[in-house]
């Protein structure tokens, strides 16, 4: 099964693939053809979260190819390591599962924008010294500019994502402040990935 994404914004091709591999047989190649590194990041990792075997190569000038590999055998490994992980001691979580941390913008609140940029740096920080973090942070719009190389709140950011905090930047968002090169901690996502986040947090906090 062939899918044409070239030209289709995020997360088209995501949503695209996705309905492939729900009408495709076990064990069948849905390759998608796109024209941006984005969306193969975003396609590679909805094909890791799904537990599908996946492959990707440029065959051109703005033109990859992206290889999935339809079936539940991944989701039957992932399963299976659940089920021993629940076997083992259980090791300490510093998150709170559920609360999603959403910051849209550079800065945080309204009125002086070097203000604002300074408390959010400030309220990131305090993030690093609350009992439990976040299960996600959400980066999009010109909130994009926290994760990329100059950011003052990296070292924050790189920390909460040692302690196993997911770090999710919007690839569009990326693409068009020409950060995509930059990004210095956490992953790529798109908007798809983000509306689900948003939409099964149990608690969404947004500075």
């Amino acid at each position: 099964m062939k899918i044409d994404a070239r030209g289709k914004q995020c997360p088209l091709p995501v949503i695209e693939a996705k309905n492939a591999l729900k009408d495709a047989e076990k064990g069948e190649v849905v390759e998608i053809l796109v024209d941006n590194e984005i969306a193969v990041q975003n396609l590679m990792k909805m094909a890791e979260h799904k537990g599908l075997a996946s492959a990707s190569a440029k065959t051109g000038d703005r033109e990859y190819l992206v290889k999935i590999v339809a079936g539940d055998s991944g989701e039957e490994a992932l399963k299976k390591l659940e089920e021993e992980a629940a076997l083992e001691p259980e090791k300490k979580d510093e998150r709170r599962r559920g609360m999603v941390a959403v910051i849209s913008a550079d800065h945080m609140g309204e009125g002086d924008p070097v203000l604002g940029r300074l408390l959010l740096k400030g309220f990131l920080y305090a993030l690093t010294q609350q009992d439990k973090f976040p299960e996600t942070l959400l980066f999009y719009n010109s909130g994009a500019f926290m994760t990329v190389e100059g950011s003052e709140a990296l070292a924050d950011l790189r920390f909460l994502e040692e302690s196993g905090v997911e770090i999710l930047t919007c690839g569009t968002c990326l693409n068009h402040y020409n950060l995509a090169e930059k990004l210095a901690v956490g992953q790529v996502t798109n908007m798809y990935e983000i509306a689900e986040r948003m939409t099964h947090a149990d608690l969404l906090v947004k500075p």
